[in-house]
């Protein structure tokens, strides 16, 4: 898509910014963008399954645009999300951390110009991102995020942008981390950071950059989501800065896993989506005579990412690499008694959700637990279990928190969480489900309408979800696990995981717990709960899900007829899965 736009606009838009006269001809600029990959780097899987999306084939395809366009006319930017997601962004966040981290070299091989902080980036901890981010320095990528500030006062704790030149143009690259850090993290993973919200001042850093530096073409890369553009979401700010922003030629943004592009008369947003499944491509021409610049165009589109075709240089370079997180990853862990399928999760009480229930109460701190499932169509076979099957048990690197929470509060929190999942009484649907296309993928298929990863349910009780009632009176919790009563005016000791006690999908709001005093209700941290598992694995080596009810207790949907719909609903679903 191009849109051009008149001499005389152009010439207004850049009168900020032109202390200094470009010479008479046409210069074209490419931009090429990448977010959440999610450390889908290796073009392989681990167990032998294939090959994958990844940035060995968007590899292949930028250096086929730095061939045509030229190298020196071609901008690659990196939106966040790097460093989480995948065995191969834990081996070397956790495991390997005295090689320089691939990610780090990864960047360098396929020269990016900039590489912005991500949540989950910060997610990862001090250590890792901290490493990282001296890392690329070194390899002459800065890695960008300008409204994340010290508390200490002494300025940004990343740098806010970078000069580069392409197409013959300055080009200035501004970064930008997404503002909601602290509903999700906790703060033992930000210390000595705050978190500005982007719109408050970018358009301050913008001007400021323009008036230093005299850039010809600025570039503004968000870890925010696109968002609809009405200032509600602090997660979702790129229509926000898009709709009031001036001086910017590129926004590029990210989080949302939704690719989408758009241009407009001074401006093209890209967002490539995730898991390096598309590739954002734009293009900035600029015509210029007697020293003015009388014509300015942009384009923007999104480039499908051929899995098959990653790059065998690429390939080669790293295989030693591949090699060392596939043997980590491949070796032997435990045993599971039996299969789990994370899609039963939303249908009842299931195998895969015992064993996150399991893993929050198994130390016996932990009265009472909340827990989500965190993969929406993944199966674990029974039998011998790999480092490899922990990511699809655990993808997160959450910590376990123990807080207390009166009975009420639960109650009202599980009331919260299966508004979300299920639908009013007298409706066609039993689950709160739509047909439409899939933002993502642009598949048309049947969803939730909410998120998935907010479905909590809970365990160390006894209750029913009563469908034929309406919010607020859905939850009948019967006794505590063991069969002692339960009561509404009882403080418990609750295991969660570190996202919901942050504040996370908005649960604890919803009960009346003020995630911004958690620290008063905080009772224990634990370890990242993958990491329980594995400890629980190296004690114990047997994983068996239906063995736990002693401790979990049990919770189903009533009457009998609200089952028979949520079945039929789960076909809906999961089409494909009917068994």
């Amino acid at each position: 898509m191009r849109k051009i736009v008149p001499a005389i606009v152009v010439a207004a838009a850049l009168a900020l910014s032109c202390g200094r006269t470009l010479r008479d001809g046409d210069y074209t600029l490419t931009v090429l963008s990448t977010n959440d990959v999610h450390g889908t780097w290796f073009d392989s899987t681990y167990t032998g399954a294939g090959v994958r999306k990844s940035l060995f084939a968007v590899n292949s395809y930028v250096d086929s645009v730095r061939l045509a366009d030229g190298p020196e006319n071609v901008l690659l930017i990196d939106a966040g999300d790097c460093l989480q997601g995948d065995n191969a962004a834990y081996y070397y966040n956790y495991v390997d951390t005295l090689t320089e981290h691939l990610f780090s070299r990864i960047v360098g091989y396929m020269k990016y110009d900039a590489v912005i902080a991500g949540n989950h980036d910060i997610e990862t901890g001090h250590p890792v991102y901290d490493r990282v981010a001296a890392e690329l320095k070194r390899e002459g990528v800065p890695f960008l995020a300008g409204n994340v500030v010290r508390t200490d006062g002494n300025g940004s704790y990343f740098p806010l942008y970078t000069m580069v030149r392409k197409a013959g143009l300055r080009v200035a690259i501004l970064g930008y981390e997404n503002a909601n850090i602290k509903a999700w993290l906790g703060e033992e993973v930000w210390s000595g950071m705050d978190f500005k919200r982007i719109a408050d001042v970018i358009q301050a850093d913008v001007d400021m950059v323009r008036a230093k530096e005299h850039p010809d073409v600025v570039v503004a890369a968000l870890h925010s989501a696109t968002g609809t553009g009405d200032g509600t979401v602090l997660e979702a700010e790129a229509l926000d800065v898009l709709n009031s922003v001036g001086g910017i030629d590129f926004l590029i943004c990210g989080h949302d896993h939704r690719p989408y592009v758009e241009t407009r008369d001074t401006c093209a947003l890209l967002n490539s989506g995730s898991h390096a499944r598309f590739l954002a491509h734009g293009k900035l021409h600029l015509k210029v005579e007697h020293g003015a610049v009388v014509e300015k165009s942009f384009e923007s589109d999104l480039i499908p990412i051929d899995a098959t075709k990653a790059d065998p240089a690429m390939r080669a370079a790293f295989r030693k690499d591949f090699e060392a997180v596939r043997d980590f990853t491949l070796r032997e862990v435990g045993v599971l008694t039996d299969d789990i399928r994370t899609r039963d999760s939303f249908g009842g009480q299931s195998a895969y959700t015992n064993v996150l229930h399991m893993l929050n109460l198994q130390n016996g701190f932990a009265e009472i637990s909340l827990a989500a499932p965190l993969t929406f169509n993944k199966t674990v076979k029974a039998g011998t279990l790999v480092f490899n099957d922990l990511f699809t048990i655990y993808p997160f690197e959450n910590q376990l928190y123990v807080i207390s929470m009166t009975g009420e509060e639960v109650r009202r929190y599980l009331e919260a969480s299966y508004d979300n999942w299920v639908d009013v009484p007298g409706s066609n649907h039993a689950l709160k489900i739509r047909q439409g296309d899939n933002p993502r993928t642009g598949e048309r298929r049947w969803s939730f309408v909410g998120t998935s990863y907010n479905f909590d349910s809970a365990a160390g009780i006894n209750y029913d979800v009563d469908l034929t009632r309406p919010f607020g009176s859905r939850i009948v919790i019967k006794s505590m696990a063991d069969g002692t009563p339960f009561s509404l005016e009882k403080t418990y000791k609750v295991g969660l995981t570190s996202y919901r006690a942050s504040g996370g999908g908005g649960l604890l709001k919803a009960a009346g717990v003020d995630s911004d005093m958690i620290e008063e209700r905080t009772l224990a941290r634990y370890p990242e709960i993958r990491n329980i598992l594995y400890d629980y694995l190296m004690e114990n080596g047997t994983l068996e899900p239906y063995a736990y009810g002693a401790i979990l207790g049990s919770w189903q949907f009533v009457p009998e007829k609200a089952r028979i719909q949520i079945q039929k609903d789960m076909d809906l679903l999961f089409p494909s899965n009917r068994n």
